[in-house]
């Protein structure tokens, strides 16, 4: 079975109601209802709740400054936390200037990327959606093809090319990730030469154009580790909004015909180790494996067929 509803970031409670996003003036009509909530982002992170670690802050339209750039998030799917099934949620971009005015304490302003599996289902999806379309807003200030500027439309799901006319909508990098077992069921993980030492975690890359999925794990598996897989099969994808991607990992076979030939290409991954499930447990004082918000964490831990410990 797919992976996918147990995964931190794939999880939500909004309906993105795209047929609204096209209605003229429905972004300004719903930010003039009261029962509208709002969440603050700044500087690519999202503001959490007083007193609150887990909770997001979702204000009313009232507290959201004039320059923030507004984007339609849909309508909640369930009532929870008193905020009723239907509420429409708004994601407030905000500048420099106004986000220490929202909120001068930093510790409210938190990332999703070390923190959105500690969040409900409403908040997780809530501010995953919101970051991925800030990143593609702050990316598109100006249009690819023309160089003119751009201006948002379609309650935040457009950007509009000032000299053409023509609408940029946004994009997705899509990036696979692959558990690879030999004939022992044991998986390879790899250590990035940009992570801190003793930090290991599957093998990924992204798709590169004209290229399926599938073909995608063969060829970055093989350029970063000189192993040859067969047999690619999905289990499940998460988004990734740091910046822009989605995660879509596969399990894969070894062609054992390769195993002689395994080396690390030396530019990304500088280090690759075999583990067998009892081999994993043991080395988890030395070491580092990827955080619970990742996919890889969680196909890791589908693999080793239970959690692993918080924190390790």
């Amino acid at each position: 079975m797919s992976l996918t509803s147990r995964l931190p970031l794939s999880r939500s409670r909004i309906d993105r109601d795209a047929a609204s996003r096209k209605i003229p003036g429905f972004l300004d009509g719903v930010m003039a209802t009261d029962s509208t909530r709002v969440v603050m982002i700044w500087r690519g992170e999202a503001l959490l709740a007083p007193e609150a670690t887990t909770r997001l802050d979702l204000v009313t339209p009232e507290s959201v400054p004039g320059d923030a750039l507004l984007i339609y998030l849909g309508i909640t799917t369930e009532g929870t936390r008193g905020i009723p099934e239907g509420t429409p949620i708004v994601a407030a971009v905000l500048t420099d200037e106004s986000g220490p005015r929202v909120c001068s304490d930093m510790a409210r302003w938190v990332s999703a990327r070390t923190m959105a599996h500690a969040l409900d289902d409403l908040d997780s999806g809530i501010v995953v959606e919101a970051l991925a379309m800030a990143n593609w807003h702050q990316a598109h200030l100006f249009s690819p093809v023309t160089g003119a500027p751009t201006q948002m439309d379609q309650a935040g799901w457009t950007r509009v090319d000032q000299s053409t006319g023509k609408d940029l909508f946004p994009r997705t990098d899509a990036a696979v990730i692959a558990l690879v077992t030999d004939q022992h069921d044991r998986i390879v993980l790899g250590s990035n030469a940009l992570w801190e030492a003793r930090r290991y975690s599957l093998l990924a890359g992204f798709v590169e154009p004209g290229e399926s999925l599938e073909a995608a794990v063969i060829r970055e598996v093989f350029e970063e580790s000189g192993l040859v897989v067969t047999n690619p099969v999905y289990v499940g994808s998460q988004p990734w909004p740091f910046p822009a991607s989605l995660m879509v990992g596969f399990r894969a076979d070894i062609d054992e015909t390769s195993l002689a030939n395994i080396r690390p290409d030396g530019t990304e991954i500088i280090d690759l180790r075999w583990f067998s499930r009892e081999e994993l447990l043991a080395s988890l004082d030395d070491v580092l494996l990827p955080g619970r918000p990742s996919i890889a964490r969680a196909m890791i831990e589908d693999w080793l067929g239970d959690e692993l410990p918080e924190g390790r």
